[in-house]
């Protein structure tokens, strides 16, 4: 039984495939004419095994535990062991991928200014909190749920984890695919913060993991969606490839963010001519640095987590950690000396600095453009790619200012656009070799030789996945707006929102009193 579903399990997630039928499989077949199916060299357990009924599985594992045959009982053991150490594997993963929520926290808060750290951070536990019931209620069944034979558009079944859903999957799929949703939802917290309203929040987080978001899985990630890889006949005998989200995850959470921000409106003053800019500058490097490293340590389990299975993975997954870890490195150190030069160029004495908060979101873009290419690529081309991400970054942030559109912490920048281009660059950089081990095909980006088709597809999930988010966030946000829960009272805000909306400041000291001039 832990043989056969091991087999299920890699099949559902097509990472990794068994080509050589187990000693266990044609043992049954010599013995059982109708499954002579297994004794076929040319078929695969992961393909036969989705063609067989829940009856069928029965009689197997009644047969194999019953059977005298030892390589058969060694079979079984060392899939047990295998099926354990991959789901040590994704909960492990898992729970760096969740403990990305309080980086998030941390970095959101060293960015506010210090009348709104307690909000930000009540918002970032929100997010995990609500984020959690809406991917239990609706959201995993939309993203991987299927009714039949499911359909390429959207998951139908398994909602609230039922439907005979620990036949059908397992519970540390759910758990690590809940982190990934949770980190989506998270993004947004920092680009509308100091100024929109708790409930607000947390109706956007419930939408966003139990129904935006899904849709996008389903099509990248499921074996049915229309954009998947890992379908039987993938879109030009490729599909996407966005290995642990930038697409998926990444450009979700970042155009959510920056249609909220736009809907929301800027903070009072924020672009005010007689306002400095300084005086909406975060209020503790110490805490965005720290939210910065724990970001960082926590995408060693979203990339090489996402290998989902560990034995048989493991150079994949190793591989996927180093061109992580340099693509991070590259884009810290390019956005700092970009935004080295900006600063030198806009001062009167045409000194520039050295500054800490747009390194750390250098090395943020450089972690978000190397999420979708990281299990396919050289590690040189992941120096590139995080050389690009922090160049797109700091465009992105630029344009956004042009537009006055206030995105409070940069989210917009680092994962929408940083994350765009991550998708794009599979199509430019994939190896072969790299893509045969991760995907089980030889397509190659367009520096490798390739003819174009990965690329098409990449913009095509560019396209789909933007238009989506947009169609379905902006109206939801306006919404909000018409409805006047969206933001707060402008006394509110100009108050600071721990003093009016959570009893008082984060930091413990003497304040003014309630009303005193400020």
């Amino acid at each position: 039984l832990f043989l056969f579903t091991n087999i299920t399990s890699v099949n559902r997630f097509s990472r990794r495939t068994t080509t050589r039928p187990s000693r266990c499989l044609r043992v049954f077949g010599e013995h059982c004419g109708d499954f002579d199916l297994f004794t076929t060299p040319s078929r695969t357990p992961s393909t036969t095994m989705g063609s067989l009924s829940a009856a069928d599985l029965e009689q197997i594992r009644t047969f194999l535990l019953e059977s005298e045959d030892d390589e058969v009982q060694t079979e079984i053991l060392n899939a047990g062991t295998t099926a354990g150490a991959d789901t040590h594997w994704l909960l492990y993963c898992g729970t760096l991928v969740f403990f990305m929520q309080a980086g998030f926290a941390m970095l959101c808060a060293g960015s506010v200014r210090a009348k709104n750290v307690k909000n930000i951070m009540l918002k970032n536990l929100l997010d995990a909190c609500v984020g959690a019931l809406g991917f239990w209620s609706l959201g995993y069944g939309v993203a991987y749920g299927k009714y039949r034979d499911g359909n390429e558009l959207i998951g139908s079944s398994m909602f609230f984890l039922t439907g005979q859903f620990e036949r059908k999957d397992t519970f540390h799929s759910f758990f690590f695919q809940f982190a990934f949703a949770a980190t989506a939802a998270t993004i947004v917290s920092g680009a509308v913060a100091e100024r929109c309203g708790m409930l607000a929040y947390a109706g956007y987080s419930w939408f966003l993991t139990a129904f935006v978001y899904p849709v996008v899985v389903h099509w990248v990630w499921s074996d049915k969606g229309f954009l998947s890889a890992f379908k039987t006949e993938p879109l030009y005998n490729v599909g996407t490839v966005d290995f642990a989200g930038c697409g998926v995850v990444h450009m979700v959470g970042g155009a959510a963010a920056g249609i909220g921000a736009y809907v929301l409106g800027p903070r009072i003053g924020r672009f005010d001519p007689s306002t400095p800019p300084e005086e909406f500058r975060g209020h503790s490097a110490p805490l965005t640095v720290l939210g910065t490293f724990i970001l960082w340590v926590g995408w060693y389990g979203f990339n090489p987590g996402s290998t989902l299975a560990i034995v048989g993975a493991d150079e994949v997954a190793a591989k996927v950690a180093v061109t992580t870890t340099l693509a991070a490195a590259s884009g810290g150190v390019t956005n700092m000396l970009i935004h080295f030069q900006i600063a030198k160029r806009l001062s009167d004495d045409k000194h520039g600095i050295y500054d800490v908060a747009e390194t750390c979101n250098g090395v943020l873009a450089g972690l978000v453009s190397i999420t979708a290419a990281c299990a396919v690529v050289e590690p040189w081309a992941a120096c590139v790619i995080g050389v690009i991400g922090a160049v797109f970054y700091t465009a992105g942030s630029r344009l956004l200012v042009s537009l006055k559109i206030d995105d409070a912490v940069n989210a917009a920048p680092v994962h929408y656009f940083a994350g765009a281009w991550g998708l794009i660059a599979p199509g430019l950089f994939a190896r072969g070799l790299n893509m045969r081990a991760a995907y089980g095909n030889h397509r190659t980006g367009l520096f490798y030789g390739g003819n174009g088709t990965m690329l098409a597809v990449q913009l095509l999930a560019f396209v789909a996945i933007t238009i989506w988010v947009a169609v379905t966030m902006f109206p939801f946000f306006a919404l909000l707006k018409v409805l006047g829960v969206f933001r707060v009272a402008e006394e509110d805000e100009m108050l600071g929102l721990d003093e009016s909306k959570h009893g008082g400041s984060a930091h413990p000291g003497p304040h003014p009193p309630r009303g005193a001039e400020r």
